[in-house]
């Protein structure tokens, strides 16, 4: 053993001898990086010249791949121990990425995805035990882009076919608000923005199932949706101060990113706790807006299920039933419903199904152009683009030429 020598990749001074073919070489314990190797001979006229060379020549063996997957293998116990994942984790992430490593289809990619490919044998493990961590924890981690991750994450499902359970939305709100800088106080968060873990996360959670009971979750990224139920819990905790504070402020203090639909998901959010506002007496003379909604936030969570049920249970059939109703005269007259009636009468579906997309609309084809006989008369322009020989074309010529 030489205990001066350190490895060149890891700087750990935990080198050894080891007997490879019987030809001692230099082997770091920690990372497995070869220092040097053994000298053999391998062919008559090498050996009738007395020259040596290394193994890895030798055998024409590549020790780039080798290495790679070394440090891969590092990385990923690194990766582990960061997260203080348990070892069996690790056990399974390591699985994964041999398989992975040895797979066609990561054999030709760049540093970057073998990089990102460390993180997804991790992510997948966590997901597979139930492990609450998000995308975005690995791809800070790893400085990875998450665009990047998620392609090669569907990849590794596809090619080692492997399943993943979805992870439950209260796991995924305290480990999402766990990377929040909101929960102590310093130089730059002032006081009034500071708020307990404890109350956020709660409050933060009833607001997902809301979205979830609403159909604001079905088919959606959680992550937009929780940022934006973060944002309208930490308001409603304390109004006064923080009702003035936008969006993109909030997320800046908060130290985590602004995704693009999350704008969209707050203000859907917005629009289902002003419905819900509609039901309770009090807040009808209040006027309250989107604005204003955010202060009432409290009860309206706590009588959440019997809002909810009459916002949306009768809401499509309301509207008509009003509007047929007899003057108090008895002249038989209809009138027309009160705003508060006509106010959000729908009833409780996807928002697909509310706002869909637009579709381009084409012209109808024509009776004639919708049945094909196979016996339509073709132009010569149309025979000339079938022509892929020169034959073809000669004969076609002289047939022309013929006429």
């Amino acid at each position: 053993m030489s205990g001066r020598r350190r490895c060149p990749d890891c700087g750990s001074a935990a080198i050894v001898e080891d007997a490879h073919y019987a030809q001692s070489q230099l082997v770091c314990s920690d990372c497995g990086c070869v220092l040097t190797e053994g000298l053999l001979t391998t062919t008559f006229a090498e050996e009738e010249h007395f020259q040596e060379v290394t193994y890895s020549r030798s055998t024409g063996q590549n020790e780039q791949l080798s290495r790679c997957k070394q440090r891969g293998i590092k990385r990923v116990q690194d990766l582990c121990k960061v997260l203080r994942l348990p070892t069996v984790f690790e056990d399974t992430a390591l699985t994964y990425f041999h398989r992975a490593i040895d797979h066609p289809a990561f054999h030709l990619v760049s540093l970057e995805k073998k990089e990102i490919l460390v993180g997804c044998c991790v992510f997948v493990t966590c997901r597979q035990h139930n492990w609450p961590l998000t995308m975005g924890t690995i791809c800070s981690l790893l400085y990875g882009d998450k665009e990047l991750f998620a392609s090669v994450y569907l990849c590794i499902l596809q090619e080692l076919d492997l399943e993943v359970p979805a992870l439950s939305l209260t796991d995924l709100v305290k480990t999402h608000l766990n990377s929040f800088k909101l929960f102590q106080q310093s130089a730059t968060l002032p006081a009034k923005f500071a708020e307990d873990q404890e109350k956020m996360v709660t409050r933060t959670t009833q607001l997902v199932e809301l979205a979830s009971e609403t159909w604001l979750v079905t088919g959606r990224h959680p992550i937009p949706i929780i940022t934006a139920a973060a944002y309208l819990a930490w308001q409603s905790l304390q109004p006064v101060g923080r009702l003035t504070c936008p969006f993109p402020r909030f997320c800046k203090l908060a130290g985590t990113d602004l995704p693009p639909p999350a704008l969209l998901r707050l203000k859907e959010l917005k629009d289902i706790l002003l419905t819900m506002a509609s039901e309770l007496p009090w807040l009808r003379v209040l006027s309250v807006d989107k604005k204003s909604v955010v202060k009432h936030i409290g009860d309206l969570l706590q009588h959440r299920h019997f809002l909810l049920k009459h916002a949306f249970s009768s809401r499509a059939t309301e509207g008509q039933s009003t509007s047929t109703l007899d003057t108090p005269e008895g002249d038989g007259s209809k009138r027309s419903p009160s705003p508060d009636a006509a106010a959000g009468k729908r009833p409780l579906l996807p928002p697909c199904l509310i706002n869909p997309k637009k579709r381009l609309r084409t012209a109808p084809l024509s009776p004639s152009a919708q049945t094909v006989t196979g016996d339509e008369a073709i132009s010569d322009s149309e025979i000339e683009q079938y022509l892929r020989s020169q034959e073809e074309m000669w004969d076609f010529s002289k047939a022309q030429g013929s006429k």
